[in-house]
Formats: structure tokens, sequence, C-alpha cells
């Protein structure tokens, strides 16, 4: 047994994670003109990254373990949740940041002082949970 088939749970969601927060970076690079290496750990954005990595994962379970196994139902159940935080709660998070920041930074309205913005990108749009959902099935489904 080769070393990437010991390994592929951990192996394609992985990779998957990382083309997604990469190719992010490089978009960023070619439409703002900036190299923002915080793209490459952070959350948010267009696909996402967390649906992709966890739907992969739920779809080499289902075709390796069965869609009849426990291990697949706890996948998907996984899965579910991830995806519904990143498009709610995380969203919603994020939704509040910006308001947040936008009172600290309106002269006159707000006395508080913050050393650093809140972060505004945390959560994703439902399109951005479902492509990156369809590219963690498809991944999973090619390898």
């Amino acid at each position: 047994m080769s070393f990437f088939d010991k390994y592929k749970f951990l192996i394609i969601p992985f990779s998957v994670w990382f083309f997604i927060q990469l190719f992010k970076v490089i978009y960023d690079l070619v439409k703002i003109k900036k190299f923002n290496f915080k793209r490459i750990l952070g959350a948010g954005g267009m696909p996402s990254s967390h649906s992709a990595v966890v739907t992969s994962l739920s779809t080499l379970i289902g075709k390796y373990e069965g869609t009849d196994s426990v291990a697949f139902a706890m996948s998907v159940i996984f899965a579910c949740v991830v995806m519904y935080d990143a498009a709610g709660v995380r969203r919603a998070a994020g939704k509040q940041a910006k308001l947040l920041n936008r009172i600290i930074e309106t002269p006159g309205l707000s006395k508080v002082e913050v050393s650093e913005r809140l972060v505004e990108a945390l959560g994703h749009t439902p399109v951005q949970v479902i492509v990156g959902a369809i590219i963690g099935i498809v991944v999973g489904i090619i390898f």
C-alpha cells in the first residue's frame, strides 16, 4: 500500500484546502495587484474551502467505506454543521464585525479606541458554500 493510499483521507482534503486558499491568494494578486498572505489561512471568499474539505472527505468515505457506514453518516452530519456554520453563524459574525468597524471609525459616534479592525471576512454566502461543496464532491469522486 502506497503512502498516498494509506493517507488519502488526510491528503486529499488538505490538498483541496491548500489549492483553494492558494487560488484566493492568486486571485487577489491578479485582481487588486496585492499579495495578501493572510488569504492562505484566512476564512471567507469564493469558494468555501471549509465546504470543499468536508465534502471531499464525506465523498471519499462514501466511496471507500460505503454510504451505509457509520463513518459516512458522521462525516455527512459533520459536513452539514460546518457548511451551516460557514454560511450562517460565521457570516453573521462577519456582518457584525463590519458594522462595528464602521461605528468605531465614524468620528464623534464612538469613543472606543481599538488597536486593530475586526475581521469582516469570516463566513461565506450560500453560493460560496455550494461552489465549495461541489468542488469537494468532484475531487472526492475523481480521487
